[in-house]
């Protein structure tokens, strides 16, 4: 008789431990280990404590007991040492520690028992069973409880593994999936099997349709900056460095081609992922945009080659009439020397201007445009403008339309004067032929506008989008020959900008073009 309780034991132990190992999720795996050891125990309830990352133990899962008397149970914990195994446990005083959780919590309890969960000697936890009679726990309930608890603890290390696991794998999966470089990860057959967010966008291909497609129908290039790509690197027998025999990244730079037409400009470091047979497994690529740095590469070459024109052509003219007056054998009649002199100071004033120009757009890139901020009249200052720039046309008539009582606007007389010197300026350089000009002002609800229309040669449509932009000029002939830095525009929409208010174009090739500017005044 004996013998068979025994036997049906041994099989419910075997039962539940292959039960236990097929489970991974953790609050499955305790709420098991609760209902078996209660069972198995003919115990009322139970709980198991948990070591906590930071050290200590705590009630993780509980049976048959009041969740809301769970604060009680702490007083259990005391004392549990930090390894162990079913020879050598103790907890001390626990049945003194039961008794007064009943004093506090009035529950029906009387004997406890409480075994290790271990992985060898480390303690994984501490699982309690608890009967509400008063026979006490015999050394065959503890011998069975503890053969089960050596089970459970592994089931729970599995289980908390897993877990995890499961979270290590949710955070990288949010780290790829929001980065904000493009994550793309091949398998060895060059098949996509992770295309994140940023790489969508940045190709134009949704991860969804990318997702399985070989490496080359996604990834095509319009234009190669390097000398190879994956599929010549592999075909070379990437990605084993020939000299050490290491993981060797590959960097592939070029224009992208995006799905629905038009390029990017990318920079992809592939790196390989080996086995310990140095067997390819993936193959990883993370691909950058890197429009800015070319933009700021081409921002810093067209800066040398504009800067540097516009500084020489002065400089020349400057010392060549310098030079001119210095000889000394010359006799210059009066009117040779004034028409030398004004073309000095012309151009002084023009290298002047240029090197005003570019120290604002430093302070702008610094953040420290100095703004002196007054009540002031636009259409005060627009007369003030017109009839500046009319003195020195005779091919343009310059007219200016305010209506009565234009309302003052809160600004910096001298920026905004620059804004409407360049606006009206560009209108006489890009209106060879002359013309009208026109500066007129509006008042709209909450703010004003003002605008200064010419009738020259225009702007195509595709450069309108780039002209605010520091040192871009229009790329045609017409524009070639008027001259510039480009920084005009630039500068003029800053100190808009800074007023907060805006700018904005419209123009038609031909038919000249109307630049417009608004700021609030209430």
């Amino acid at each position: 008789m004996l013998t068979s309780h025994w036997v049906r034991q041994r099989e419910y132990l075997l039962e539940i431990s292959r039960a236990l190992t097929a489970q991974l999720d953790l609050d499955a795996v305790l709420e098991k280990v609760l209902d078996a050891a209660t069972e198995m125990l003919a115990g009322q309830s139970a709980l198991i404590a948990l070591r906590q990352p930071g050290g200590g133990f705590a009630v993780r899962a509980a049976h048959g007991l009041p969740l809301r008397l769970m604060g009680y149970f702490s007083a259990l914990l005391e004392g549990i040492p930090e390894q162990s195994n079913h020879t050598n446990f103790y907890i001390p005083e626990l049945a003194n520690k039961l008794q007064q959780v009943v004093l506090e919590t009035g529950l029906p309890l009387r004997q406890v028992v409480a075994l290790p969960m271990s992985m060898g000697r480390d303690l994984i936890g501490v699982l309690y069973v608890f009967r509400a009679y008063g026979g006490g726990f015999t050394a065959n309930d503890r011998q069975i409880l503890g053969s089960f608890a050596d089970q459970a603890a592994i089931a729970v290390h599995n289980a908390q593994l897993y877990q995890r696991l499961f979270q290590e794998k949710r955070r990288l999966d949010a780290i790829l999936e929001y980065s904000a470089d493009g994550v793309m990860i091949l398998d060895t057959g060059q098949r996509i099997t992770v295309f994140n967010r940023a790489l969508a966008e940045m190709t134009g291909w949704p991860a969804a349709d990318a997702s399985g497609r070989h490496h080359d129908e996604v990834i095509v290039w319009a234009r190669l900056h390097t000398e190879m790509d994956l599929e010549h690197a592999l075909a070379g027998g990437w990605p084993l460095s020939q000299e050490q025999g290491a993981q060797s990244p590959l960097y592939v730079e070029g224009d992208l081609e995006r799905r629905r037409g038009g390029a990017v400009s990318a920079g992809i470091t592939y790196a390989p992922l080996l086995d310990r047979e140095g067997r390819l497994v993936n193959i990883i690529a993370s691909v950058r945009d890197i429009t800015r740095f070319r933009e700021a590469d081409r921002l810093k070459s067209t800066f040398v080659s504009i800067v540097s024109h516009e500084l020489k052509t002065p400089v020349a003219t400057i010392l060549g009439y310098a030079e001119t007056l210095a000889r000394p054998n010359a006799h210059w009649k009066p009117e040779m020397v004034q028409e030398i002199t004004d073309t000095i100071q012309g151009e002084a004033r023009r290298l002047d201007r240029l090197i005003t120009d570019l120290l604002d757009v430093s302070r702008l890139q610094a953040g420290a445009l100095p703004l002196s901020m007054e009540e002031e009249a636009l259409d005060a200052i627009a007369r003030r403008v017109a009839q500046r720039f009319q003195v020195q046309t005779d091919r343009h008539q310059i007219t200016v339309h305010f209506p009565d009582n234009f309302p003052p606007v809160k600004g910096d007389a001298m920026r905004l004067e620059q804004v409407l010197d360049n606006l009206v300026s560009n209108a006489i350089k890009y209106s060879p032929r002359g013309g009208r000009i026109d500066i007129r002002g509006h008042v709209r609800r909450g703010g004003v506008t003002v605008s200064v229309r010419d009738e020259g040669i225009g702007i195509p449509a595709t450069e309108q989008g780039r002209i605010f932009d520091a040192f871009y000029r229009v790329d045609d002939s017409s524009s070639r020959a008027t001259g510039g830095a480009g920084l005009g525009l630039f500068l003029a929409r800053a100190i808009v900008q800074a007023h907060h208010g805006s700018m904005w174009v419209e123009s038609e090739p031909g038919a000249g073009s109307t630049f417009s500017f608004s700021l609030p005044y209430r």
